[in-house]
């Protein structure tokens, strides 16, 4: 017997994976919150209102036909269906905390490249910021942090010219 109500054992290690379709709406939905540089909104969000997370599931549906005219409709109603189980608010809370330490790290190393690259300058353009010179960073700093995120933008001029 137990002083507390309910169960108290330790959570079920034995539960079925998470979906592959819902793990990558969750994966998109995390990059994109970090890419908007929302996480700490997102995760105070998340974290009140994951008690309700079966109510706010509920109210997607309501609002469904809205969104339907707006966004992609399969990644909005798979977000909907894995919104309803909680643990699923953990998963994303934990992916966007992860995506939010690659992020602070990236953002760390440009820091850190761009103070040695500052200290070659000349006093003039350091602290009075004039004829600054043209800085090109490295390739990995370059790159975009999340390239499966990066839209391909369209040209008048591709396709077979027909």
């Amino acid at each position: 017997m137990s002083i507390f109500r309910g169960n108290v054992d330790p959570p079920d290690r034995m539960k079925q994976p998470i979906p592959e379709e819902e793990d990558r709406v969750l994966d998109k939905v995390a990059k994109k919150v970090v890419m908007w540089h929302m996480t700490t909104p997102a995760i105070m969000f998340l974290e009140s209102v994951k008690p309700l997370n079966y109510i706010g599931a509920q109210t997607m549906v309501f609002f469904e036909p809205i969104i339907q005219t707006i966004f992609n409709f399969t990644d909005y109603d798979t977000f909907r269906a894995a919104m309803e189980r909680r643990e699923n608010v953990e998963n994303l809370l934990q992916k966007i905390e992860k995506f939010d330490a690659v992020a602070f790290e990236r953002e760390k190393a440009i820091k850190k490249f761009m103070k040695a690259e500052k200290k070659n300058w000349k006093w003039y353009q350091r602290y009075l910021g004039l004829f600054k010179p043209k800085i090109q960073l490295p390739e990995e700093l370059s790159a975009p942090l999340f390239p499966d995120m990066v839209k391909k933008k369209k040209s008048w001029f591709t396709g077979s010219g027909e």
